[in-house]
């Protein structure tokens, strides 16, 4: 069965594991083998006084992931989410969008207006967020600079 529990930093280790187990296969193909690098990475995004980090478990086990931080903005309080995922293997049968809905309904008890988040145009995570209502917004642009090698 299917549940959505919020997660704090005393869940790291089972998030990092999720997190690794999807981000370095296909199509993202990320390089966390800097175990120090990726203990700072998760701990500056779930560790945090603004952080809000979700866990979507199927019968205890954790599957999913959405680590993110409340923003107050003009228009409204937003939940920004840096990473999102599902385990690879539980992809395409609908845990993505129970998460994501359960997500929604859990922020909105919360006085949250928003989500927004970034993706590539062409990863799969575009066409699932577009599926579930996302919209690209217009005028926005994702700019880097790297300052060193």
């Amino acid at each position: 069965m299917l549940e959505l529990k919020r997660l704090s930093l005393e869940d790291k280790e089972s998030i990092k594991s999720v997190f690794v187990g999807v981000f370095t296969k296909e199509p993202w193909n990320d390089d966390w083998s800097d175990k120090n690098q990726l203990d700072m990475y998760i701990t500056d995004l779930i560790g945090q006084g603004y952080s809000l980090t979700y866990g979507l478990f199927d019968d205890g086990e954790l599957i999913g992931i959405s680590l993110g931080y409340v923003k107050h903005w003009y228009s409204g309080t937003e939940y920004i989410i840096n990473e999102f995922c599902v385990k690879t293997e539980r992809q395409g049968a609908g845990a993505g969008t129970f998460f994501i809905t359960g997500i929604e309904k859990a922020i909105k008890e919360l006085g949250i207006k928003q989500l927004f988040l970034l993706t590539d145009t062409n990863a799969p995570a575009y066409k699932f967020y577009k599926k579930n209502g996302f919209v690209a917004e217009e005028t926005n642009v994702a700019l880097a600079k790297r300052i060193c090698d």
